[in-house]
């Protein structure tokens, strides 16, 4: 791989950050209408110029410290190569039955290809009698771009949606990781290779490489129990002791979806939590201790227990505070879904202020995202910090800093 190309390596959640992927949220969000919006799996719409406002000041961030890489750019480049374009638009018409669409796809160049696959193909574009508004419907949740696929050392694993209006993109994302020439990875679907059953879900949300030797993964609405086992069975493949500690979450509200709703790392020692499940042993901790072809595993009290068990000794900071009424309120719109640029230094909604205060009371100073960017605070000064951008439009789509990235290169971190 020359310099400027990508060879992925995330080895923990909190390593210095130098190559992120991205997604700027665009049109796809505005082809959504009220009737259709639960298809899509939102509950709301949002304001798209609002969103991309404050998505700009976020990206702007992750550009102060690491190079910044769109999907759609990386997809339209990936596509100029003809028997990929051909190979990706076979299958996405193959898995969504639409064979009408395959010489009209074929047809375009491909920055326009990339487009509409993201944005969906509105049905005036082709010879076609029906109904439905679109050929291809729109991927208004790719700017969440942590859930179609996870980063796992020198590998990037492809996400098993548990819904299918989201596969799609998870076959945009393979195509880039397999065949874009600046990134070199190797690219696995765990679910595909190792579950018998054919009914694993994995989503990237579920799943933080916590240390090289510890993986958690959430288990509940978007993961289940085949895809935590696909999991294992991948770890197996890895040299050395591995720790994969599974996370029982609640189904409902949809504030649970996935793990980094309620858990995320900032810095070697610390991490935020929503102490209602993380120190709930009403909802069920799992150790699994992987040697080799060998996999035993023990009941945990919770999860920081499990962490510490696995040599791990975690200090908490509660979402809200520790308020029960604040933290309910702010882990609705993603107040433990924080997204490290170092350890120490990480992104998070400026939206919840009990949890910033209690950031600040553990030493963690807050500065907002505008002042980084207009260069009134150097990130270089602040040992350690949370920076926080405006989301009062982002977090109604249901995710926050964390769901939004997917890093592709972090450096390591000296435990």
């Amino acid at each position: 791989m020359d310099s400027n190309g990508i060879n992925v390596s995330v080895n923990s959640e909190i390593g210095k950050l130098q190559h992120v992927l991205v997604h700027t949220p665009g049109f796809e969000l505005e082809n959504m209408t009220p009737e259709d919006a639960h298809v899509y799996l939102f509950s709301d719409l949002l304001n798209v110029q609002v969103a991309q406002k404050e998505y700009g000041y976020f990206k702007r961030v992750l550009q102060k410290v690491a190079k910044v890489h769109e999907v759609k750019d990386l997809l339209a480049e990936t596509l100029q190569n003809e028997n990929i374009k051909y190979a990706l638009i076979d299958r996405i018409c193959k898995a969504e039955d639409k064979a009408f669409l395959n010489a009209y796809l074929k047809s375009l160049e491909p920055k326009e290809l990339s487009r509409q696959l993201i944005e969906g193909v509105h049905l005036k574009d082709i010879t076609y009698i029906n109904k439905e508004k679109y050929a291809l419907l729109p991927l208004p949740n790719l700017f969440f771009m942590r859930d179609a696929s996870l980063s796992m050392y020198d590998s990037i694993l492809i996400s098993n949606m548990a819904s299918p209006v989201r596969a799609r993109e998870c076959m945009i994302l393979e195509t880039i990781y397999n065949f874009h020439p600046m990134i070199e990875a190797k690219v696995i679907n765990p679910v595909l290779k190792y579950d018998i059953h054919g009914i694993g879900t994995v989503e990237g949300g579920d799943v933080q490489i916590i240390r090289d030797d510890i993986i958690i993964c959430g288990l509940g609405s978007r993961t289940n129990m085949h895809g935590v086992e696909a999991l294992v069975e991948h770890l197996k493949t890895r040299p050395g002791i591995k720790h994969l500690i599974f996370q029982e979450l609640p189904l409902k509200p949809e504030s649970f979806i996935h793990l980094d709703m309620v858990f995320t790392m900032l810095d070697v020692n610390k991490c935020m939590a929503y102490k209602p499940v993380i120190m709930n042993n009403a909802f069920k901790t799992f150790h699994i201790t992987i040697n080799g072809q060998k996999a035993i595993g023990k009941d945990a009290p919770n999860l920081l227990a499990a962490l510490n068990d696995a040599g791990l000794d975690l200090e908490p900071v509660f979402c809200g505070g520790g308020d029960e009424n604040y933290g309910a309120r702010e882990q609705w719109h993603s107040g433990c879904n924080f997204f490290c640029l170092a350890p120490g230094q990480f992104l998070g909604y400026g939206r919840n202020q009990h949890t910033l205060q209690a950031l600040n009371d553990a030493g963690f100073n807050v500065v907002t995202a505008a002042d980084v960017v207009n260069g009134k605070i150097n990130l270089d000064t602040y040992h350690k910090c949370v920076v926080a951008f405006e989301g009062n439009e982002l977090s109604r789509g249901g995710g926050g800093a964390r769901c939004m990235t997917m890093p592709l290169q972090r450096m390591p971190v000296d435990w």
